[in-house]
């Protein structure tokens, strides 16, 4: 059985939705457990082994979600790289094509660090000044990882859409499934809902922005760019674009990465699952969940495992030890088994073999 010091990855998903999505990519499953603050789901995802948290049932924004992540990393001291994984809204502009069932990835962009906390500011009378911060930009582990696998996708294709494929037939029931082309509408910014109806279906079609078709419409295409954080869900195309404009060219919204970046920095991966004005609805978000998780399963192929594990088949055995700082110290042995995953650093210093 792994040791908490096994695992290398966190992935933080703060609804239920997303973390059912991430938890069908499992290739494995660990032994579940759990702390008095965090909800833990345990498992092997690309090579890795990964502890995805959520917070618990009525714990929701940006401090419960620090206290979560600081909880998981006491409990998994070798926590190296984290993930961000859920669903957000999208913002369409001219330069960014943005549908729903797409994925965006946090990435850094001019002087923006991938992820921008829009709402922390003043509010005057006429304006709204935000605040000068400096959230850091995803650690260079993911950068490069995300460098490999665009090259690797141009050459080669990429595992997104196989991934939702396993995804539905370790899944009981259809929730997944991505929704029918036509519940993708997306409507000029002044037009607003007709109230009181749960669906578009009164919307106007004569109001419904036209797009270009996609050469494969099923298959969610994956953005690089700026992801705006706050604690408001935007429900108004106008209220949208004009924070998009004046933070230059963010392409999704969500709420909890601005409480992860600095003490915890990580890399988000957003499903779009609504266009962020009044036609916001839940229809989407059960795919875009799970494509989002099929984007950070996808990821991980381009990281390499961090921990020494050892393979036993009969007599193997380990005098290491993980310190107080993080390095793996000792002497491993496998007499009749392998040593696998070797790498140069654990997460806070080297591996010494001796």
């Amino acid at each position: 059985m792994a040791l908490s010091r096994d695992y290398t990855v966190g992935i933080f998903c703060p609804l239920e939705v997303e973390i059912c999505a991430i938890h069908y990519m499992l290739d494995e499953v660990h032994k579940q457990t759990q702390s008095r603050t965090t909800r833990y789901v345990l498992g092997n995802l690309s090579g890795h082994n990964v502890v995805i948290a959520t917070l618990p049932y009525t714990f929701r924004g940006k401090l419960s979600t620090a206290t979560a992540v600081s909880q998981l990393k006491q409990d998994f001291p070798n926590i190296s790289y984290l993930l961000l994984v859920g669903i957000g809204g999208g913002i369409p502009t001219q330069g960014v094509d943005v549908r729903l069932g797409d994925v965006v990835v946090s990435t850094p962009t001019g002087t923006n660090p991938g992820v921008v906390q829009y709402d922390l500011g003043t509010a005057y009378q006429d304006r709204f000044v935000r605040a000068e911060q400096h959230l850091l930009p995803p650690p260079l582990e993911w950068l490069h990882a995300i460098s490999r696998m665009k090259v690797a996708h141009r050459m080669e294709g990429d595992s997104v859409d196989q991934f939702i494929e396993e995804l539905h037939t370790r899944c009981a029931h259809q929730a997944f499934v991505r929704p029918s082309f036509d519940t993708d509408t997306l409507f000029e910014p002044t037009y607003d809902h007709v109230e009181g109806e749960s669906t578009c279906d009164q919307c106007s079609r004569n109001r419904v922005t036209q797009r270009p078709p996609r050469s494969d419409p099923t298959k969610p295409v994956i953005h690089y760019g700026l992801i705006l954080s706050g604690d408001s869900v935007i429900k108004d195309a106008a209220i949208r674009d004009q924070i998009a404009s004046d933070e230059g060219g963010a392409i999704c919204f969500e709420m909890e990465a601005a409480a992860m970046m600095n003490d915890f920095p990580c890399l988000v991966i957003r499903g779009i699952c609504d266009y962020a004005d009044s036609h916001k609805n839940d229809v989407w978000h059960e795919y875009a969940a799970a494509a989002a998780a099929a984007v950070a399963k996808e990821i991980l192929r381009f990281i390499e495992p961090t921990v020494p594990r050892i393979e036993d088949d009969h007599n193997s055995s380990s005098a290491g030890t993980v310190s107080s700082n993080g390095a793996i110290t000792g002497t491993f042995y496998a007499q009749n088994g392998t040593i696998t995953n070797i790498q140069t650093m654990t997460a806070a210093g080297n591996i010494y073999f001796g």
